[in-house]
């Protein structure tokens, strides 16, 4: 078992460089001829494919391997979407990545994409290995995840200083609120249903950032971000927000509506929650994305900054919009 010392290590440190990699412009028959030719490890698990300057371009199953016609290409059966670990991770984060992913074994890359190595399950104990023989792939995972919790024990204190700064951040979005709120104080006491539908509003645009953050988060978990895949994402969260935000404007539009009998007031908090979730749904992507692109870690935008971010920005159209259609 791993020490608490070297769950901070890079895992590059770890990986096995015993791997055989592939070329997308072999055939198959040219492919298991040079597995033939050399020595396998023991350990393989996937065959990780590569381009003529070693960066990784996919990953071909064995079965698919094995089963496909001889004069294929490599290239046509391989599966493009790899999922692989940085050299710069460390080992915890690591972790991480077998739990969340539910994968025996995972290519390293340097930050040009190139292969390193292979780090598999093995690295975390031994009796982890032999899976099909000791217990299944399930009770692996559920081991890891339980190292994972036993690594990042801490002593109160050191607990306390890590979770305190982000409560903070609650803390300076819920002023903020509270500032933004008494700025519109006149306005709220002559239309006082707005006000009870602000719970409403906010916890709408906290679960869908909430949403929209740990999609990207995980996206973006060990890969480079980049500009196409960025507007990518953002283009399709815009949809699907707008979905969203029309139907629970809808749905709390036609709730007030009937409540209260007032049709412009009904109509102001549809269309402010519309908009609302529109916008937290990209802040949730904008943020770590903007962060990994300034080669920071994503992780510090998550969670209560981008919930400060989009509570500010939720009550900012709800006043502002209430307002202008209400005169």
């Amino acid at each position: 078992m791993l020490r608490q010392d070297e769950l901070e290590k890079p895992v590059s440190q770890y990986m096995r460089r015993d791997y055989t990699a592939l070329l997308g412009d072999q055939t198959v028959a040219a492919a298991l001829e040079h597995l033939r030719s050399v020595q396998l490890a023991e350990k393989i698990i996937y065959f990780y494919v590569v381009d003529g300057e070693r960066r990784l371009v996919g990953v071909v199953p064995t079965r698919r391997l094995l089963m496909s016609a001889p004069d294929v290409r490599i290239g046509q059966i391989m599966v493009t979407n790899v999922i692989s670990i940085p050299d710069t991770m460390t080992v915890l984060e690591a972790c991480e990545f077998f739990v969340m992913h539910r994968l025996l074994a995972f290519p390293v890359v340097d930050s040009e994409n190139r292969l390193m190595g292979v780090v598999d399950v093995s690295l975390f104990t031994e009796e982890m290995f032999d899976v099909s023989e000791k217990q299944s792939a399930q009770d692996v995972f559920q081991l890891i995840g339980v190292r994972l919790a036993m690594g990042r024990r801490m002593s109160p204190f050191v607990a306390f200083r890590e979770r305190f700064p982000w409560l903070l951040c609650n803390i300076g979005g819920g002023i903020a609120c509270a500032f933004l709120a008494g700025r519109y104080e006149r306005f709220l006491d002559s239309v006082i249903v707005l006000a009870l539908f602000i719970p409403v509003v906010l916890a709408l645009a906290e679960s869908v950032s909430v949403q929209s953050m740990t999609l990207t988060l995980q996206s973006l978990h060990g890969r480079h971000a980049g500009w196409r895949k960025t507007l990518r994402s953002v283009g399709t969260e815009f949809l699907t927000s707008m979905l969203l935000g029309c139907a629970s404007g809808l749905v709390v539009g036609i709730v007030a509506w009937v409540w209260k009998r007032q049709p412009a007031v009904a109509v102001a908090i549809g269309l402010s929650i519309c908009l609302a979730i529109i916008t937290a749904c990209l802040l949730g992507i904008l943020l770590p994305t903007a962060v990994r692109a300034l080669r920071g870690d994503p992780k510090i935008a998550a969670g209560p900054i981008v919930l400060a971010t989009a509570d500010v920005a939720t009550l900012l159209f709800y006043f502002n919009l209430a307002g202008w259609i209400l005169g």
